[in-house]
């Protein structure tokens, strides 16, 4: 994290910002930039106002009610002028048990403690249905059209082709090894993962790429006599390349073209999307489209949309929260995180009054059933929800 933001925060959140420093938070979070530092800062106030021995589950009627003055009257006891949003933006505190429960934020530094009614009702809500989290797999479509249910495979070779072996690691990695130099060609391989898969492939020549769900990676079965290394993407993919200065490695997506040398980079190409993101993390990387070229550092989005590419920096531990099994809402609407859902839960979304509005910010483990996410955003009191099947109904 950046310890000169955090400084800035600090003094922002105890009041003692000059007017300059007032208007450089203000362009940050208008930015959307340093969440993480920003979420450490208010987490820390907020722990200090509440003292980390406070046991929230037991705490009675009188004493929240008690609890809820205490933090209101220290809040509004620091004077500074606080930036004002026009949507809602809720926070959902990960590292409180329950503090989604309890906490919502109204506009950037400002709490909002929900009724005792509300705290009670989100440690009973319960749903009648629920539905576990995505896990490994995908279907590997080899250049003769044989498909593998990955899943299904066993740990060792699952196939061989022009004299490329493929096979499953223990930690259900698929690796493809060249055995034979003179037997390799260019057949493509499709490996595609369904709503609620994930998979990781590491390449011929050493590239390890991780598949998000419902999407799809297009690829040589070897790059050797090739002058660059070219994928098609659809989806979402998470890239390490291996370095290889005299074959570029260029990822294909339906909107624009990512050429690099060897780094590190997350793309988000779903067409259900409004546009596509590209995030580097390590190295350089040139994103193409039709009507624009950027070079990219890292810390790096690129932002296309229809054509036209936005850059900006950016938290990129956000963007591949996804690769450590954490779903990171960065100020979402209901709609986009909906989306998030489906993909990994595959799941059917109905909105059956209108679009809850409002924009949703925290963390959910990905690991957890699809019922632990909906209570916390339940919480909040801005959404409902109801399961029936694999159908969640969406209610303002």
């Amino acid at each position: 994290m950046n310890k000169e933001i955090i400084n800035i925060f600090q003094k922002y959140i105890d009041g003692q910002s000059s007017q300059q420093e007032i208007n450089q938070v203000l362009e940050i979070l208008e930015d959307g930039l340093y969440l993480a530092e920003w979420d450490s800062v208010l987490t820390k106030d907020f722990d200090e106002v509440i003292n980390a021995e406070i046991e929230i589950e037991s705490i009675s009627e009188a004493n929240y009610s008690a609890l809820h003055q205490r933090i209101l009257s220290s809040i509004n006891e620091k004077p500074q002028n606080r930036p004002s949003s026009k949507t809602i933006t809720v926070k959902l505190w990960p590292k409180i048990a329950i503090a989604a429960s309890i906490l919502a934020m109204i506009s950037v530094g400002t709490y909002y403690f929900l009724s005792q009614d509300a705290f009670k009702k989100q440690q009973s809500i319960t749903y009648q249905n629920d539905i576990a989290p995505g896990k490994p797999g995908a279907t590997l479509t080899l250049a003769d059209g044989r498909k593998i249910l990955i899943k299904d495979a066993l740990t060792g070779n699952i196939a061989e082709e022009s004299g490329v072996k493929i096979y499953k690691n223990k930690s259900g990695q698929i690796i493809y090894e060249i055995v034979n130099q003179n037997l390799a060609s260019t057949g493509v391989n499709t490996l595609s993962t369904m709503r609620g898969e994930q998979m990781q492939v590491i390449l011929p020549d050493g590239t390890l790429v991780f598949l998000n769900a419902e999407s799809s990676l297009q690829y040589p079965t070897s790059f050797i006599k090739q002058p660059e290394r070219k994928v098609f993407l659809t989806g979402e993919g998470y890239f390490e390349v291996a370095k290889d200065k005299f074959h570029p490695f260029i990822v294909k997506t339906e909107q624009q073209d990512v050429e690099v040398l060897g780094t590190h980079f997350n793309i988000n190409s779903y067409t259900n999307e409004s546009n596509v993101k590209t995030t580097l993390l390590e190295g350089s990387v040139k994103v193409s489209s039709d009507q624009q070229t950027k070079i990219l550092s890292p810390g790096n989005q690129a932002i296309n949309t229809n054509g036209n590419i936005n850059l900006g920096k950016v938290d990129t531990e956000l963007a591949v929260a996804w690769t450590n099994n954490n779903f990171v809402f960065d100020v979402l609407n209901i709609k986009e995180i909906m989306r998030m859902l489906e993909r990994w839960y595959n799941v059917e979304v109905i909105y059956t009054d209108g679009i809850p509005e409002g924009t949703f910010w925290g963390s959910v483990s990905r690991f957890d059933n699809i019922s632990q996410v909906l209570i916390s955003l339940e919480a909040t009191g801005n959404v409902h929800f109801e399961i029936k099947g694999r159908k969640i109904y969406v209610y303002r």
